[in-house]
């Protein structure tokens, strides 16, 4: 009998997470009766060592808050994951734990979608796990970007309408607005905005935050993240079964 693959995720508060259901999806779709996925909610990253310690275990999706906080509980980082410095994949292999990072290759596919050639300039919205990826896509692609955070010198209290006009890119990768706190929003200047502006909002649930609606009612154009979503967890497969070396 085959041995049994365990796949999973952690991270904290996420019992909405997609993840489980796409995968297990896919196992019916493939007709692969000997994978499972499992959710892992864990209040503190330490308490991943148990979970690394369960057989069998083929890899891992790592998302919010333990992007950049699971690095030093793994052996080796990808050329990607390095650069970055955020993981959400793990594959577990002859014992060596090595991270990946799949949200860039994500990110990557819903910004060729939907870009046009006169979004030039970026906004980032945060500045955690999910920015580093985007940082690292906008590098790639020589598009210049401002970062407005909390703790930052750009901040939400000073983030202008001038700011924004400037920059018809708006990339939100904070958490604030994810269910089941829906009604939650970042303070933004939403009436600078133009048809000509590109909101991409990371969240994926619900599918219409209350900042991609404020986005839209100022006639920008919206997507949230579950295009790239898709697209990440595609590539985690393509990594738990093909192990890169």
């Amino acid at each position: 009998m085959e041995t049994p693959k365990k796949l999973g995720i952690i991270g904290k508060n996420i019992s909405y997470s997609f993840s489980k259901k796409y995968f297990e999806n896919k196992f019916q779709n493939l007709m692969l009766k000997n994978y499972t996925y499992e959710i892992f909610d864990l209040t503190d990253i330490s308490e991943v060592e148990k979970i690394f310690q369960i057989p069998n275990l083929l890899g891992l999706n790592v998302t919010i808050p333990y992007k950049e906080k699971i690095i030093p509980y793994l052996d080796e980082l990808s050329d990607e994951a390095e650069k970055m410095g955020a993981v959400n994949c793990i594959v577990f292999e002859n014992n060596i734990k090595k991270g990946f990072n799949t949200d860039a290759v994500g990110f990557e596919k819903t910004l060729l979608l939907h870009r046009k050639n006169f979004h030039h300039a970026a906004l980032i919205l945060g500045n955690g796990g999910a920015a580093k990826a985007v940082k690292y896509v906008l590098e790639k692609h020589g598009i210049p970007y401002r970062i407005v955070a909390r703790k930052n010198e750009l901040n939400f209290e000073n983030l202008s309408k001038e700011i924004v006009a400037a920059h018809h890119l708006i990339i939100q990768c904070t958490p604030v607005g994810t269910f089941p706190n829906v009604e939650d929003c970042l303070d933004f200047p939403f009436d600078a905005l133009t048809e000509k502006h590109l909101v991409i909002d990371l969240i994926y649930n619900p599918n219409y935050t209350a900042f991609i609606k404020n986005a839209s009612k100022n006639g920008a154009k919206t997507t949230n993240g579950f295009y790239m979503l898709e697209q990440q967890a595609e590539k985690n497969w393509e990594i738990w079964n093909f192990p890169k070396k």
